[in-house]
């Protein structure tokens, strides 16, 4: 993976030593003859683990490669090498060169620029969808044109999945996070130009480049979130970037029908008030564009925890971007969670593009109370995924947090739906909040939950199968439930998702959960968990490490 080192202050994790060891883990090696030799960096198929210097003789001589077995003696020892006491240095960390766990104040302009980036992606896929019936009129197509101007976001995502994890894991964050932001703002200037009856065609162009940008972007909260942030303030982290595309979603919901009114009997204001539209988003795109170009960084200097240490100090020549595929598909728990966020996910996609056709059936001329309800339903997910977030950095229990979750977003939908046409707007507002509040929270959740149970494979790469996930299921429930609304009203669309939300209860409760990098943060080694993703479970046994007696008194 291309990783340059950025020259910036660091500041040391609270409870972290200021030094990092490495715990030898016989790859290719056979046992007893792992290297200890310095170069630029440990070895690949080293695991950091706090108090012992890399080229400890003790380290060394401890690699067996015989299976794991749970004793005593090496539970010992890591209590021994892993302090619990902040500040407090474990035998054999004296006199290590420099610290290397350590975190950037970097971090959060970094964290920043993608959100608001994010954001203006997200604003942009639902700018059209929320005042679906004003774009009809003025360009002359049919509800269905509109509503693949939000489709081609989920559409353009799945073919494009691959390439762009590929690219991630390969040259970088940095690299990643220009496209994203360098196609978002071309596709919003094409949209410029868009904005006479005959060129549709233009609005779809400048639209599916912004879709094809998304696909550089969706992927990278988790990401971010672990090469940049502490183990205390990684849920967190990725929550907040996940909070900028919803954010964006809950302007797009907002701004459109105050900037673009019904004035279909006045269609030289309407043009004027799109082109307002479609220039200011260009002009904001750009400025980030900018922004990411300058302040943008690949990584900080020092890895914020032990678990990105562990993956930072292999050889990047190592890594095997097909093998890492594999292993995620051969991750039963994974391939459930795989469906269950596709399902909630597209759920919530298909939700938010035909909401305007929803409210409008029992709700005449409310376009912009529409918007509103849209808002209501993002903003109230905004506090649901702060909130996750913070508790999962608390408590770590991701499997138990998740199916509660959908367990109650899937009660949020059954309530949206059965009051959805009682004739008080006021109770679709409060409904919308509910739902938008479990459905939306959920999304940072699996995020996370997904790089727990996957560590150390790519959290790119997996964030980016779960994205694809959703755009999938986004696309066929959008289409079924928008047939479904047209022929049997908004009641037996809404049912319809209400049955596969049920069925992703049933998933979720299926995981098994695992966490992996967890384990790590709290120095517990284990023999599945490898510095780099290049071999499955099942490609050849699993070789673990132990610690004999003579190494431990020798620490």
């Amino acid at each position: 993976m291309a990783r340059p080192d950025d020259e910036e202050g660091v500041a040391v994790v609270p409870g972290h030593p200021p030094a990092i060891g490495y715990f030898p883990v016989p790859g290719g090696s056979p046992a007893g003859k792992m290297s200890a030799e310095p170069q630029n960096g440990p070895k690949a198929g080293c695991l950091a683990l706090n108090g012992v210097p890399r080229d400890s003789p003790a380290t060394v001589s401890g690699a067996l490669g015989r299976p794991q077995t749970q004793l005593a003696a090496e539970e010992e020892t890591q209590v021994r090498l892993l302090p619990t006491v902040p500040g407090e240095e474990p035998p054999g960390a004296e006199g290590s060169p420099a610290p290397l766990t350590a975190l950037s104040t970097r971090r959060f302009v970094v964290l920043l620029i993608f959100s608001l980036y994010s954001l203006v992606n997200a604003f942009q896929w639902i700018q059209y969808s929320i005042i679906s019936n004003v774009f009809e009129g003025f360009y002359g197509v049919s509800s269905l044109h509109i509503d693949w101007l939000s489709m081609v976001y989920m559409l353009a995502y799945v073919p494009l999945i691959f390439p762009a994890t590929w690219l991630l894991d390969t040259r970088g964050l940095r690299l990643t996070a220009l496209l994203g932001s360098g196609l978002n703002c071309l596709g919003a200037w094409i949209k410029c130009g868009s904005v006479q009856r005959h060129l549709f065609w233009v609005t779809m162009l400048g639209q599916s480049l912004c879709s094809v940008a998304q696909v550089f972007i969706l992927g990278l909260p988790s990401r971010i979130a672990s090469v940049w942030f502490g183990p205390k303030e990684v849920s967190t982290a990725c929550a907040t970037a996940v909070l900028g595309n919803q954010l964006g979603t809950a302007v797009g919901f907002l701004l459109p029908p105050v900037l673009v009114p019904n004035t279909q009997n006045n269609t030289d204001l309407l043009a004027y008030n799109i082109n307002i539209m479609f220039y200011g988003t260009s002009s904001v795109a750009t400025l980030l564009f900018i922004l990411t170009v300058i302040a943008f960084k690949e990584k900080p200097r020092y890895p914020p925890s032990r678990a990105q240490a562990a993956i930072q100090d292999s050889s990047p020549e190592e890594y095997s971007y097909k093998k890492s595929i594999r292993n995620l598909f051969k991750n039963i728990p994974f391939v459930l969670l795989l469906i269950t966020y596709g399902i909630m996910t597209g759920a919530f996609y298909s939700v938010s593009t035909l909401l305007n056709q929803m409210i409008l059936t029992y709700y005449k001329g409310e376009e912009v109370n529409a918007g509103r309800i849209g808002l209501t339903l993002v903003v109230a997910g905004m506090v649901g995924s702060i909130l996750c977030g913070l508790w999962l950095d608390y408590t770590k229990t991701y499997k138990q947090t998740t199916l509660i979750v959908y367990i109650l977003s899937f009660f949020g939908m059954v309530i949206f739906t059965f009051t959805l046409d009682l004739g008080y707007i006021i109770v679709v507002f409060v409904t919308g909040g509910v739902l938008g509040f479990f459905m939306t929270g959920y999304l940072p959740l699996g995020f996370e939950f997904a790089v727990e149970i996957t560590y150390p494979e790519s959290e790119g790469t997996s964030s980016g199968l779960l994205n694809a996930a959703a755009q999938i299921f986004g696309i066929l429930f959008t289409l079924a439930q928008g047939k479904l609304t047209s022929d049997y009203g908004p009641r037996a669309g809404n049912i319809f998702l209400c049955v596969w939300m049920f069925v992703g209860i049933i998933f979720t409760a299926l995981i098994k959960s695992k966490l992996r990098r967890h384990n790590i943060n709290i120095g517990i080694t284990n023999g599945d968990i490898k510095a780099v993703p290049v071999d499955s479970p099942t490609d050849r046994e699993s070789k673990t490490v132990m610690m004999s007696k003579q190494s431990e008194s020798a620490i």
